[in-house]
């Protein structure tokens, strides 16, 4: 059995956004595939998630050594840790996110700030930074109406490289990535492309 994280950051209605109807269906394939599996649902929009600020920061490190911290350190280091903590814990972990204004929701990179910590996430070293997080298995599901493949605009696309390029930092290199995209640039190709995108999610479901 796997405990599988599923990180949604996107609080629109499946009517309204591609992206939740990539969750949605990602997920409800997953738990038909792997029932015995431990699915954690984490949506960021019901969370509390304070942004990075100089107490946070203190508190995480004083909370680390061992350190005394003031009330505000404390609580802000309980909510950051909390979270790096489950997604340690979790064995898979499916991202789903939209593009929006060329790069991730503010709940999503104030969510992987709390995930980048020195010593738990990775490790300075003389050679540069060292993943930590060894073997464990991310998917991200991405959905953006404009089409970001074509060559002069694939610098614009700041969402999944973000979210990529962190999950390398932490030493993740098993990670899948399903893309929806030019749905509202080409409106006559809409309905297709939407579909073309539900049925990899299908698939992926199966083997991820």
């Amino acid at each position: 059995m796997s405990t599988v994280l599923f990180v949604k950051a996107n609080n629109r209605s499946q009517e309204e956004s591609v992206t939740v109807k990539l969750y949605s269906t990602f997920l409800a394939n997953y738990k038909a595939a792997n029932p015995s599996d431990e699915v954690i649902e984490l949506d960021l929009y019901n969370e509390q998630l304070p942004y990075m600020s100089a107490a946070m920061i203190n508190g995480i490190f004083k909370v680390a050594q061992g350190m005394e911290t003031t009330a505000e350190e404390q609580q802000l280091a309980d909510i950051a840790n909390r979270h790096i903590d489950q997604f340690i814990a979790a064995d898979k972990v499916v991202f789903a996110f939209p593009l929006w204004n060329m790069t991730v929701p503010a709940v999503l990179h104030t969510y992987i700030d709390y995930l980048n910590q020195a010593g738990k996430s990775f490790k300075y070293t003389a050679q540069g930074v060292v993943g930590l997080l060894e073997g464990k298995q991310v998917m991200l599901l991405n959905a953006r109406g404009g089409d970001y493949s074509q060559a002069h605009m694939q610098a614009y696309e700041m969402a999944v490289n973000y979210v990529a390029r962190n999950m390398q930092q932490f030493g993740i290199t098993d990670v899948t990535t399903i893309v929806i995209e030019g749905h509202n640039q080409y409106p006559d190709q809409s309905a297709a492309i939407v579909e073309r995108g539900l049925e990899s999610a299908v698939a992926a479901s199966k083997q991820f």
